[in-house]
C-alpha cells in the first residue's frame, strides 16, 4: 500500500497545511479497524462540543472563539466537505455527556471537544459503544486511551522538548520544582520521564504547599537542594497565575544564579505577556508552537472576526483540518483509529502533531529564550517526525 502526504498552503491566506493521505482504493479495503463508516462523496457530520450554557461568561468566550476557528478551517478545505454541528455542553461533565450522545444519535461520525478533562472523559465514555472517537482539547493525559484522544499541548510534549534540549546544550542535571497537587504531580513524572528518554541525569524533584506562604516557606530548602545534587536546570511547572513570579524572585536571593543555573518552563512564559519582564526569567527557556505559523492564524483570525483568537483556538483549527485530511483521502474508513494515528501525522496551525495509539499526541514546538524581555527563537520547531526535536 502507497501512502502519499502533500502539503497544501493556499497564496495570500493562512491555513492548515494539510498532510493529506491519498491512498489506493485497494488499500482501503485492507485498512480494517474501529470507526464509523463515512460518506466522503456527501458532507461529512463533525459534531463540536464546547461550553455553551454555563453560567461563566470566560466558557462563552473560549466557546466562541473555538467555533470561529474550527469555522475557518472548514472554510479552508476546499472541495472537502464537512457538516460542522454546535453541541452545548454547559460546561460540565453531565452536558458533555448528553451532548455526545445527541450528537452521535444525529448521525455525528467523530467528536471535537470538549475542552475541560473530566467533561471529555464524560463524552468518551457516554460514546464509547458507538466506535465514535473523541478528539479532546483537553491536555490531561490522565483521560487518554479508549475512544478519546487529547490534542492539547501536554506537559509531556513540553517536558521532552526541553530536557532533550537542555541536555544536549549543556545542561543536563534537571531538577524540577513543582506544587504538591495534582498538577505539579503531573509535571514532575513528565519531567522525570523526559530525562529517562533524553539521557539527562534527573536530581530529582522539589515540592511546595499550593499556597503564597508554602512557596515561601519552601525556597530555602530548593535552593539548597539546587546546590547539594549539583542542579544546573530547573523545570517549573507553575505558571504565572501560581508560584512562578515568587520563585523567579527568590530562588536568585537565595543563591540559585539563573546565569549559572537555567530555569526552564513547562507552561507557556509569555501568556500573559507580563512574565516576560520577571528579572528572574530574563534567559530562562520555555517551548511554545511554532510562532511564524501561530503568529498568522492570530493575524487572519482577527481580521475575520474582528478580535484574537482564544489560545486554545487554534487546537480546532487543527481538529477540524486534521478530519479534513483524511477524509480527502476518499475512505469510507477515514475516521478510524488507524487512520487517525497515521505515523506521518498531520501539519496545523501550532505546527506538525500526530495522534498516539495511547490517545495522547505529540507535537512540534520551539524552543525560546526571554532576552531583554522578548522571546528569541533558539531553536525552532521541526516541521518533520523523526528528525531533531522528536
Amino acid at each position: 500500500m502507497t501512502t502519499v502526504f502533500i502539503g497544501i498552503l493556499r497564496p495570500l491566506r493562512l491555513m492548515l497545511l494539510l498532510v493529506i493521505g491519498v491512498t489506493l482504493s485497494a488499500c482501503d479495503l485492507e485498512l480494517g479497524g474501529t470507526g464509523p463508516l463515512v460518506n466522503t462523496n456527501a458532507p461529512v457530520p463533525v459534531a463540536l462540543l464546547i461550553p455553551f450554557g454555563s453560567e461563566d461568561k470566560n466558557n462563552d468566550i473560549l466557546a466562541t472563539s473555538l467555533q470561529n476557528a474550527a469555522q475557518l478551517a472548514v472554510s479552508d478545505l476546499g472541495d472537502v466537505r464537512i457538516d460542522l454541528r454546535i453541541y452545548p455542553t454547559s460546561g460540565t461533565a453531565a452536558g458533555a455527556a448528553d451532548a455526545a450522545k445527541k450528537a452521535v444519535n444525529e448521525g455525528a461520525k467523530i467528536l471535537l471537544g470538549p475542552v475541560f478533562a473530566e467533561a471529555a472523559n464524560a463524552a468518551g465514555a457516554a460514546v464509547s459503544s458507538r466506535g465514535v472517537s473523541v478528539l479532546s482539547f483537553s491536555n490531561s493525559t490522565e483521560i487518554a486511551g479508549g475512544n478519546v484522544f487529547v490534542l492539547g499541548h501536554t506537559f509531556e510534549n513540553t517536558a521532552n522538548r526541553l530536557v532533550s534540549y537542555a541536555a544536549a546544550n549543556g545542561y543536563g542535571n534537571v531538577l524540577v520544582v513543582h506544587a504538591s497537587n495534582l498538577t505539579g504531580d503531573v509535571g514532575r513524572n513528565a519531567v522525570q520521564a523526559a530525562a529517562a528518554k533524553s539521557g539527562a541525569n534527573y536530581t530529582g524533584s522539589a515540592s511546595y504547599e499550593f499556597s503564597q506562604q508554602g512557596v515561601i516557606s519552601a525556597v530555602r530548602d530548593i535552593a539548597k537542594q539546587v546546590r547539594d545534587t549539583d542542579t544546573n536546570a530547573i523545570v517549573f511547572a507553575s505558571d504565572t497565575a501560581g508560584a512562578l513570579p515568587i520563585l523567579a524572585q527568590l530562588l536568585p536571593e537565595n543563591g540559585v544564579d539563573p546565569k549559572e543555573v537555567k530555569f526552564m518552563g513547562l507552561t507557556r512564559w509569555d501568556i500573559p505577556t507580563q512574565t516576560l519582564s520577571l528579572t528572574g526569567l530574563q534567559g530562562g527557556w520555555f517551548a511554545l508552537p511554532d510562532p511564524s505559523l501561530t503568529g498568522s492564524f492570530k493575524d487572519r483570525y482577527t481580521r475575520a472576526y474582528g478580535r484574537a483568537p482564544h489560545p486554545l483556538a487554534g487546537i480546532a483549527y487543527d481538529g477540524v483540518a486534521a478530519i479534513g485530511a483524511l477524509v480527502s483521502a476518499g475512505s469510507s474508513n477515514a475516521l478510524s483509529r488507524e487512520n487517525l494515528t497515521q505515523p506521518s501525522g498531520f501539519a496545523g496551525v501550532n505546527g506538525i502533531f500526530r495522534l498516539l495509539p495511547d490517545g495522547t499526541n505529540q507535537r512540534a514546538m520551539a524552543v525560546v529564550e526571554i532576552e531583554n524581555k522578548k522571546i528569541k527563537v533558539i531553536d525552532p520547531a521541526p516541521r518533520s517526525f523523526g528528525g531533531a526535536g522528536f
